[in-house]
């Protein structure tokens, strides 16, 4: 490795490392990996993506499940200095050849299984395949153990790109959100001491890893802190009660929380041995934050992040935790609530548009510059297209989105592609997409449509048609057949009034 003073995330998170025996990762199956393995490792896998022709700079994409292998890539990718694209495991083909088109990267690494529509589209682009399954094998891993774990970590500048994020807006294309080394660092290391982590927790880690939370929140704090996490393959609720007899901290996103609490074996004492509990992604509805409390005597901490900043704000370790408030800016960041049309800062518990400044603000979209400048100010604060305040005390309050963007489950899902899609189904005269609450994933898909009333046409038949044009975390949970969207004095449609008309409809 290089010396501390590259700042390469890769060289800031290994350097200083003095035992290289600490375990860093125990799987589910009971492997035990530790940190001086993670290195070998990442060295290995940096070998033969170089080999692969892979450049400083170059984008590596990854549409894998996950594994300590496909988080070994990740590593790999940013020791080698190059980007790392994330791709959700659920993107269809359809939806990739826009990513893989747009982001261009020389290397894609894929599920098996899903190898020859991959490198179909990887061939528009002359990028090159390897593999790699839900176990860690593949194309990938066998070259991998023929290959030196020597490598010198590629020298980065601060503000040269670490990673790629495609997030969706509600209007335009899906925008690739542009991650320096100085922006994961930062971050990571302003949570670290926010969330006391020390080398002591075990964090258990049930989060996917194309996301900002399981990717660079969980691991790469986990990582810097010289702690251990507990590799998870996916969310297992009994597993994960188990479990906490040994943990300390647990990161999920509102439907770990909904569904832990469907056990009856979470309690005080199950729980007692356990430090933290965080959840973020989306919405925690204040009865599951309450409920959560009375069985195990937690509080939950809940913060707010996005795709292009990572971590803004973050209730307090010590103090109250606000259940509906995402606490107060972290270290280092700014927050300020602006009034949409003028931009002028607001008063304390006024409602507006929530802006950010900090260095954990992205550096820009990848290949839309016209779309940075509209969100990034001159003065380097973040037009984050949610609407909130900041109280009295404080704290703030993520109220609602100016943009129609849904969360769902911690995923962002573009109504307008939903609409799309299901527009063009025979009998569909038009539909609006929008997000509801639920309870378990902070926000429901719901498709609200318009039949041309001679079509036959229900919920079933609308949901088949969909089936395999879109991910599944983007599949609307219900659709609603109506015979006029409401719309204003201009004709736009007011999916305010259809959140409002359909608020219920997931409550059990």
């Amino acid at each position: 490795m290089n010396t501390a003073a590259n700042a390469n995330l890769f060289s800031r998170l290994f350097d200083g490392l003095n035992d290289t025996s600490r375990l860093a990762i125990e799987k589910a199956d009971g492997t035990r990996i530790s940190y001086g393995d993670l290195i070998a490792l990442s060295g290995r896998v940096a070998n033969v993506i170089v080999a692969r022709g892979v450049k400083p700079g170059d984008r590596v994409a990854a549409q894998t499940e996950k594994s300590v292998e496909a988080l070994v890539l990740y590593l790999a990718t940013v020791r080698a200095g190059a980007v790392y694209l994330p791709l959700n495991t659920a993107y269809t083909l359809n939806e990739l050849d826009y990513f893989i088109g747009d982001a261009e990267p020389s290397l894609i690494v894929c599920d098996p299984s899903k190898a020859d529509g991959i490198t179909a589209l990887a061939a528009k682009v002359h990028a090159r395949v390897e593999t790699l399954d839900s176990d860690g094998k593949g194309s990938l891993s066998d070259a991998a153990a023929n290959t030196s774990t020597d490598f010198t970590t590629v020298p980065r500048a601060g503000d040269d790109l670490a990673a790629i994020l495609y997030t969706s807006g509600t209007t335009g294309r899906s925008k690739g959100a542009m991650l320096t080394h100085d922006n994961l660092a930062s971050n990571s290391l302003s949570l670290v001491e926010y969330w006391r982590f020390t080398k002591d927790d075990v964090l258990i880690h049930a989060l996917p890893i194309y996301h900002t939370h399981g990717l660079f929140v969980a691991s790469n704090v986990t990582l810097f802190s010289r702690a251990a996490m507990i590799f998870l393959p996916k969310l297992d609720p009994e597993l994960m009660i188990k479990l906490m007899n040994r943990a300390t901290v647990m990161m999920g996103v509102p439907t770990f929380y909904t569904r832990l609490l469907q056990s009856p074996n979470l309690s005080k004492d199950s729980t007692k041995h356990m430090r933290l509990f965080v959840s973020g992604s989306a919405p925690l509805l204040a009865e599951t934050h309450r409920e959560w409390s009375a069985r195990t005597g937690h509080a939950v901490l809940e913060r707010y992040g996005m795709t292009e900043t990572n971590m803004n704000t973050s209730n307090p370790y010590d103090g109250d935790r606000v259940p509906g408030a995402v606490g107060f800016p972290l270290p280092g960041v700014s927050v300020r609530v602006t009034d949409p049309e003028t931009g002028k800062e607001l008063a304390r518990d006024t409602i507006g548009m929530i802006e950010v400044k900090g260095p954990n603000v992205f550096k820009g979209y990848w290949r839309m510059p016209e779309k940075t400048k509209e969100e990034l100010r001159a003065d380097g604060f973040f037009i984050t297209g949610d609407l909130g305040k900041i109280d009295e005390r404080g704290y703030v309050h993520i109220i609602g989105r100016g943009k129609d963007l849904v969360i769902s489950g911690g995923f962002n899902v573009y109504p307008k592609e939903v609409e799309n899609e299901i527009d063009a189904i025979a009998g569909v005269v038009e539909s609006a997409v929008i997000g509801v609450p639920h309870a378990d994933f902070g926000e429901g898909v719901t498709a609200v449509v318009v039949g041309d009333r001679k079509t036959p046409l229900d919920e079933a038949q609308v949901l088949h048609a969909l089936d395999g044009r879109l991910a599944k975390f983007k599949m609307p949970k219900r659709v609603i057949f109506v015979d006029d969207l409401p719309r204003n004095t201009m004709g736009k449609v007011q999916k305010n009034v259809l959140r409002e008309s359909y608020k219920d409809i997931y409550k059990k």
